[in-house]
């Protein structure tokens, strides 16, 4: 079943004052863009652990983790506060079903996130699998304000290397910003507003869509896109939908 194995942190991003990252060294085993891994700290003789997704791609030296503080929580305001040289325990089994390798075929792929649920679709985006299978690519990320659109950097390199084939559609709920829609993922979908921006239709012919984040995110667009034919992907049932939820 695993075991835990002891990583050490070789730097921390501090995006804002409650989102973070931390990238790590440790001798995890292969894994697929997609999964997560659970990472913990000793506090008073516990082991507090959660699960969080990997960032970085499949052979990526270094391992790295996105996530928010949640204030009064047992593990993420201690995650916070470590620094490069200290150490932290991953488990040694990386999992997670929410992976290029379980879809079925498609043409364009539509990735929808919410806050730090945009972790897992770079690992994806950096690797070859969802170049290899889609000749189109849309990522929408939904955030509150201008300061949680993290991985600004990430996403320009994405952009320059993969020109048109992916579409980036960033959305901020409480502000307006320059280049990104001040509505919700469902709203917009609902509005056409995403399929205007990507330049083609999300319909079941040809598109596999992913929904990683918040639940109600999930539902909301889950439904829309039952609506329009699309069903839920499981591996005895071949589908469109591919869910993950954060919380």
């Amino acid at each position: 079943m695993g075991e835990w194995l002891e990583a050490t942190v070789t730097e921390k991003i501090r995006w804002n004052d409650g989102l973070f990252s931390l990238r790590f060294e440790a001798p995890l085993a292969p894994f697929k863009a997609g999964q997560f891994v659970r990472v913990g700290l000793d506090v008073d003789g516990e082991r507090l652990a959660r699960p969080y997704s990997l960032v970085n791609a499949p052979g990526e030296t270094l391992h790295e983790i996105f996530f928010n503080v949640v204030p009064e929580g047992p593990l993420s305001p201690r995650l916070a506060r470590l620094e490069a040289g200290d150490a932290l325990f991953v488990h040694s089994s990386v999992t997670g079903t929410m992976t290029m390798e379980r879809t079925p075929e498609h043409r364009h792929l539509w990735l929808f996130a919410t806050g730090t649920a945009l972790g897992p679709f770079l690992s994806m985006l950096k690797s070859d699998a969802p170049w290899q299978r889609a000749e189109r690519v849309v990522l929408c990320h939904s955030v509150r304000s201008a300061a949680d659109l993290a991985y600004a950097d990430a996403m320009r390199e994405l952009l320059d290397r993969h020109g048109n084939r992916l579409t980036f559609v960033p959305l901020v709920t409480r502000e307006v910003v320059t280049g990104a829609l001040r509505e919700r993922i469902p709203a917009a979908l609902e509005a056409g507003d995403i399929e205007r921006i990507a330049g083609i239709a999300l319909r079941p012919e040809d598109a596999h869509v992913m929904l990683c984040g918040n639940s109600d995110m999930i539902e909301s667009v889950r439904q829309l896109l039952e609506s329009r034919g699309l069903r839920r992907h499981r591996r005895r049932e071949p589908g469109h939908i591919t869910v993950e939820k954060y919380h």
